[in-house]
C-alpha cells in the first residue's frame, strides 16, 4: 500500500470527480476534459454546479455556496478517488471558512489535483487535513488540452510509481548551493500571499519545508511586491530549500531572474532557479507534502522520496 494512499496510483475504472472552485469553465472545456479522462480509462463525475455563475462576478464560477458544496461533496464521496479542480482564476480564498474540515478529515483520502488558485486549497489540506495532494495543470484549460506533454505528465504521475518522480530541467540553475530535505509546499506566489495573516499566530508555513514558487501575469514590480510581502511575514522562515518554477507573462525573465536573486538569494537557502512546474507549456505535475530532497549543485533536480 502507497505511503501516501490519497495520492494514487489511479487505476482504470476508477470515478474521479470534477469541480470548480475558482473561475468558470464552458460545456465545451468540461467535455473536452472529460473525453480525455475516459480515454485514460476513468470515469468522470461532474459536481452538480460545475457550470454555475456568480450573479454578480463573472470571474467566479457559481456562489461561494455553490462552489463550496460542489469540493465538500466530491471530497466526501467514498466512491471518488480522485477530485480535479478544473480550472484556477480567483475564488478558493472565499471558500475556506466554508469547509467541514471534521467531515472533510473523515472521508476516504483521496488526490486532491490542480494548481495556481488551488494553491490555497494544497496549503488548506495540508494544515487542516494533512493529506499530499498534486499540484498539477489543470484538466479542462488549454494547458492540458492543447498540451499533450503537460498532458502525459500529468498522467504519468497520476498513474505511476510516486518515489520514481524526479524533476529536472535543461534551465534549472542553482543560486544558492546546499542540499535541502523536507516536505514540499508552496505553489502559486499570489495565493500564497492572499492567504498571509490568515494562519494561527505563530505557525511557520514551511518550517523544515521545501517550498516551490511559480507566478503567471504579475509584473515585474508584482512579483517584487507579493516576494516582499511574504519574506516580511515570516513565510519563509525555517524552511529547507526553494525550488523556483515558471514566470509565464511575467516580464522580461532576466529581470525576474535577477529580482529573486536580490530577494532570496540572501535567505541562505538552497535555491535552484528554472524548473519546469508551473504555468506555461511543457509543466510538471508535482506532489505537494511528500518528502523530497532538492539539491541545489552543478546538477539541480528534486527528488521524492
Amino acid at each position: 500500500m502507497s505511503e501516501f494512499p490519497e495520492l494514487g496510483p489511479l487505476v482504470p475504472g476508477d470515478r474521479v470527480g470534477l469541480v470548480a472552485p475558482s473561475g468558470p469553465a464552458t460545456e465545451e472545456q468540461v467535455a473536452a476534459a472529460e473525453t480525455l479522462l475516459r480515454s485514460w480509462g476513468l470515469e468522470p463525475v461532474r459536481g452538480k454546479n460545475v457550470l454555475a455563475s456568480h450573479p454578480r462576478a463573472k470571474y467566479l464560477a457559481g456562489s461561494d455556496e455553490q462552489r463550496s458544496s460542489d469540493l465538500q461533496e466530491a471530497w466526501t464521496d467514498d466512491s471518488l478517488s480522485a477530485v480535479f479542480c478544473i480550472r484556477g482564476g480567483y475564488g478558493t480564498v472565499r471558500l475556506l471558512d466554508r469547509l467541514d474540515v471534521a467531515a472533510l478529515r473523515a472521508a476516504k483520502p483521496k488526490a486532491l489535483i490542480g494548481s495556481s488558485d488551488i494553491t490555497g486549497l494544497h496549503e488548506f489540506w495540508e494544515q487542516n487535513i494533512g493529506l499530499a495532494t498534486w499540484f498539477a495543470p489543470m484538466i479542462a484549460t488549454n494547458a492540458v488540452l492543447g498540451d499533450e506533454s503537460s498532458a502525459g505528465m500529468l498522467r504519468d504521475a497520476l498513474f505511476g510509481d510516486l518515489s520514481a518522480l524526479e524533476m529536472t530541467s535543461p534551465e534549472a540553475e542553482t543560486l544558492v548551493a546546499g542540499i535541502a530535505t523536507g516536505e514540499l509546499t508552496g505553489g502559486n506566489m499570489s495565493l500564497l500571499a492572499m492567504t498571509t495573516g490568515s494562519h494561527p499566530e505563530g505557525m511557520k508555513r514551511t518550517e523544515g519545508k521545501i517550498v516551490l514558487i511559480e507566478e503567471v501575469t504579475e509584473d515585474v514590480y508584482r512579483v517584487d511586491g507579493l516576494l516582499t510581502k511574504l519574506i516580511r511575514s515570516g513565510y519563509f522562515d525555517g524552511a529547507a530549500g526553494i525550488a523556483l518554477g515558471t514566470w509565464e507573462q511575467c516580464g522580461e525573465l532576466h529581470e525576474i531572474k535577477a529580482l529573486v536573486e536580490e530577494l532570496l538569494v540572501p535567505l541562505g537557502l538552497p535555491l535552484v532557479w528554472g524548473f519546469r512546474f508551473g504555468h506555461g507549456p511543457n509543466v510538471a505535475t508535482l506532489p505537494l507534502g511528500v518528502p523530497a530532497t532538492l539539491y541545489a549543485d552543478e546538477n539541480p533536480r528534486l527528488t521524492i522520496g
